[in-house]
């Protein structure tokens, strides 16, 4: 066996060995998870932070230099890269924007999509801007602060969707208001993050930055005016089989990811929203959609996912977190952040037509951040503009954030089946009953 056969076979066996420990985490605390009473997908978040310096690296400092190396093998961060295309594929078809022309909800789901953003886009930049100094030193401040913004607004489409249904929200007006919100919420958050990301790259160089963002715009409308008919012509010419995509339009299907991602790739803006615009070019067309699932879907979920995991786990040791100054602006990102989406949206509920307990709900929805919100943090630290310190505490924001929303909706919920008894004063001391 020569050497460079021998070098491939021990990478091959790290890397197998690697994607057993993170598959196996990854299931076993979805499951532990789910007993909890929470989403799946929250126990696998954790499983990778585990997997990271936060544990396992820490009680195992030698065994975890062995298994994942000084930093994860190029083999696992190529594969975390192709898994997010694939992922942010499959969230944007499932996108469903005919529920933003419902009349009747319209107007509520406009208005809280405005306020689950631009309030926490605003606190973040806040956040951004007194923080820069003491946790970004060196970094420039604007972009920085334009990422924290972007963190702090985002909310969590995918698991979202899944809260909704294990609630039996899916079809109430609270969760079709919550779930096109979040929809529309992602769509600007992505816009946001590629214009920042684009801003960043062009070095504060305005030709760079015009020509990147008039090649975004010609991508966009190419995007809607051309590709958006020839994808829906392919379909029809390739029809499915027994509700199953055929081999020649499932792999025409990555071959329109990839591409597209190569596109955005070549356009500063990462390639991952290459997947998710070709996401929306099929999300029309739901047979294909639930066949996607069926196939490929549950594969993404189950082995990709689990790398992505764990390889931000691995960049984040929540133990770094140590002094009292960083231990503070963790409580006031967390703090900040919780009122910056449950305080606007609520509001925004109650303003058109929604009932208190709906609006608190509809509150808790939105905060739900999650997976969204790990790939931002990612594309800000990949940029350089996120460091360490803030790159964890977002982190744990995101994790708190994604974890609170499951005992608020049981709280609510209890609290309407079983509402505390208020004694009620005689009729003749107090005069009519007053309306509950």
């Amino acid at each position: 066996m020569t050497g460079s056969t021998h070098q491939n076979e021990l990478l091959l066996f790290t890397v197998l060995l690697q994607l057993i420990v993170m598959i196996g985490a990854a299931r076993v605390m979805h499951g532990l998870f789910r007993r909890m009473g929470q989403p799946g997908v929250v126990g696998e978040i954790v499983a990778g932070l585990l997997l990271g310096p936060s544990l396992f690296g820490y009680f195992f400092p030698g065994v975890s230099l062995a298994l994942f190396g000084a930093k994860p093998e190029p083999a696992i961060t190529v594969l975390s890269q192709i898994g997010l295309i694939l992922l942010m594929f499959q969230i944007g078809i499932e996108f469903e924007f005919d529920r933003l022309k419902m009349p009747r909800l319209q107007r509520a789901t406009i208005a809280v999509a405005l306020a689950s953003i631009l309030a926490p886009f605003l606190a973040g930049i806040g956040i951004g801007q007194l923080s820069a100094a003491s946790l970004a030193p060196g970094i420039d401040p604007l972009v920085y602060s334009l990422f924290c913004g972007v963190a702090v607004a985002i909310t969590a489409v995918p698991i979202l969707g899944r809260i909704l249904g294990e609630y039996g929200l899916t079809r109430s007006d609270v969760g079709i208001v919550a779930i096109s919100a979040a929809a529309v919420n992602d769509v600007v958050g992505w816009l946001l993050l590629a214009g920042i990301a684009a801003f960043a790259a062009a070095q504060l160089s305005v030709a760079y930055l015009v020509v990147h963002l008039g090649g975004l715009a010609l991508f966009l409308f190419a995007l809607r005016f051309v590709a958006a008919p020839l994808c829906d012509r392919l379909v029809a010419r390739l029809p499915l089989k027994d509700g199953a995509i055929p081999p020649h339009l499932l792999a025409i299907l990555l071959i329109v990811i990839f591409a597209l991602a190569l596109c955005t790739f070549a356009l500063g803006i990462f390639a991952i929203f290459g997947g998710f615009a070709a996401g929306l070019l099929f999300h029309r067309n739901r047979p294909l959609v639930e066949a996607w699932h069926a196939q490929v879907g549950q594969f993404v979920l189950v082995f990709f996912l689990p790398i992505f995991f764990t390889f931000t786990g691995l960049r984040t040791n929540l133990l770094g977190l140590s002094s009292a100054l960083e231990l503070a602006w963790l409580a006031a990102v967390c703090l900040i952040a919780v009122l910056a989406k449950i305080i606007p949206v609520y509001f925004a509920g109650r303003a058109n037509g929604l009932a208190h307990h709906e609006s608190i709900t509809l509150g808790a929805l939105m905060n739900t951040r999650g997976l969204m919100e790990l790939i931002v943090l990612n594309v800000g630290y990949d940029l350089g503009f996120l460091p360490r310190s803030m790159f964890t505490t977002l982190v744990v924001m995101a994790v708190v954030t994604t974890v609170m929303t499951g005992p608020i909706l049981r709280a609510l919920h209890d609290m309407r089946a079983h509402p505390p008894h208020i004694p009620q004063a005689p009729t003749q001391l107090c005069g009519a009953q007053e309306r509950p």
